[in-house]
Formats: C-alpha cells, sequence, structure tokens
C-alpha cells in the first residue's frame, strides 16, 4: 500500500528489457513503412498510446499535454498532405467532401489522413521504449544480449554523457555573462562568445574522461563486470510475443473486413 506523500511507482514498462522494447514495435513499423490504408495505422496509433499511458509512469499532466500534440499533429499532417496528395488517382476521384467553406477530392482527404496516421503511429511506435529506456540500460543490454564490445557500448554512453556536461557549461556561461553585463542580442555574436568557451570545456572534460577510463583499465581485458545486469527474462520475450501477436491480429481482422489496402511493394 502505498504511503501518503511517497513517489508513484514506475510504469511496468521501465521494467521491459530495451532490447524487447525495440524488437516488440519493430514488425508492426516495418509494416507501417509499406500500407497505405488508415485503418491499420489508426488501431497501432491508439495502441501505442494505450501502452504508453498504461505503462510509462508518467503523471497525467505530461500524458494529457502528449495526447493533446498527438491529435494537434494529426490534423495538421492530414490538412497538409491533403493540400499536397495529387497523381492520377486524385485527379479522376470526381467525388469532394466538404471541410466547412472547402471542398477537396476524397481520395486526396483520404491520401492525406492515412499518410498522417502511418507517420504519427511510427513515432507513437517509438515512443513505447524511447520514453522509458534509459539510454545506460540500453548499452547494457547490447552488451549482454546481443554481445555487442563493450569498448562500442561505454564509448557511446561517454560521448551521449557529454550532451548533458554541455548543456551545464552553456548555463554556466550565460551566468557569467550575465554578471559581467555581457549581453548581446544579436544572436550570431552570442554564440560567436560561447563558442570558445564551449569548446574548452568539452576538451578539459574529454581530457578527464580519458584519464579517468585509463585508470581503469578500460579496452585492457575481453569482458568487464556489470554493476548492474540488464538480463533478457521470460516476461520480454512474453512482451515481445505480445506485441507480435496483436500486430498480426490488427491486419488479419482488418482485412477480412475488407479495410486493409495493398501495400506498396505489390502495386
Amino acid at each position: 500500500m502505498t504511503g501518503i506523500g511517497s513517489a508513484p511507482r514506475p510504469g511496468f514498462l521501465r521494467r521491459v528489457n530495451p532490447l524487447a522494447k525495440i524488437a516488440g514495435p519493430l514488425p508492426a513499423m516495418a509494416y507501417l513503412s509499406v500500407t497505405r490504408d488508415p485503418w491499420v495505422p489508426g488501431v497501432l496509433l491508439v495502441a501505442a498510446a494505450l501502452l504508453v499511458v498504461a505503462g510509462s509512469g508518467l503523471g497525467p499532466r505530461r500524458l494529457g499535454t502528449g495526447l493533446l500534440v498527438g491529435l494537434l499533429l494529426v490534423g495538421t499532417l492530414t490538412v497538409s498532405f491533403t493540400l499536397l496528395a495529387g497523381g492520377a488517382t486524385v485527379d479522376a476521384d470526381p467525388s469532394t467532401v466538404a471541410i466547412g467553406p472547402l471542398e477537396v477530392r476524397a481520395s486526396a482527404l483520404y491520401a492525406g489522413l492515412s499518410t498522417a496516421l502511418r507517420m504519427t503511429a511510427l513515432m507513437g511506435l517509438t515512443l513505447v521504449g524511447g520514453l522509458t529506456t534509459d539510454a545506460t540500460d540500453l548499452v547494457r543490454a547490447l552488451i549482454r544480449t546481443l554481445r555487442v564490445p563493450y569498448r562500442y557500448g561505454y564509448g557511446a554512453i561517454a560521448s551521449y554523457r557529454f550532451v548533458g556536461r554541455f548543456s551545464q557549461e552553456l548555463h554556466v556561461i550565460r551566468a557569467a555573462h550575465r554578471a559581467r553585463g555581457v549581453a548581446d542580442r544579436n544572436p550570431v555574436r552570442r554564440a560567436g562568445r560561447m563558442a570558445v568557451p564551449l569548446l574548452a570545456g568539452g576538451i578539459r572534460h574529454a581530457e578527464r574522461v580519458a584519464v579517468a577510463m585509463d585508470a581503469r583499465a578500460f579496452g585492457a581485458h575481453p569482458t568487464r563486470t556489470e554493476r548492474r545486469i540488464v538480463r533478457f527474462r521470460p516476461s520480454d520475450a512474453v512482451f515481445v510475443l505480445a506485441c507480435w501477436a496483436f500486430s498480426v491480429a490488427t491486419v488479419v481482422v482488418l482485412d477480412r473486413q475488407g479495410l486493409v489496402a495493398p501495400l506498396v511493394f505489390l502495386t
């Protein structure tokens, strides 16, 4: 029982192996790249949204903001691709759909909605793992499960952490400029004044990282011990199989209803 004032429990997706969260949506993402109907992307988008809501452990405000942004993105992309749709099929379609004071061809609206849902569904499936996966856990999973050499894995982690370091350095440089009264509204000159301190700080940080890795005999042995081991458990295999089964069932059910269009490479 959760006590008053205690932190909320993390979602179950954070306990799933990072490789499982990549392998699970992968067949659906491959199918979305060659389909042309809006029904399969729509169902997969809703499923991805429900999975993120149920398993990410994010707060209701962040989830609500994300869902609102997703709806706005679908609407904006639908309008954009509808206006850009063309070709012999669209030109030969006599039917029109009234959207307020505008009338557009039904095939153009169908193509625009299909493309918008495909792109948004791909983003949603990517967020299933992207919102709940730590970069270090992904590298540990690659090293342990896929036998990626740890030299490349930990080198990637060191490079990734440079991003946060540069963000801190930039904050310090801006504070120093404000303290000295050096305020330049020209973005080009402001970027030029920050570039040199950022470069110097990056070089110093790279030297410290290199010395620390040498002190720990990085690369001297074929394997290294891990502080925390990320294993591929049976529950991770169940997650992958469940994602695959849902993707196949979605396509099969919608195809029997006559809602699945021919794939791109078959036409």
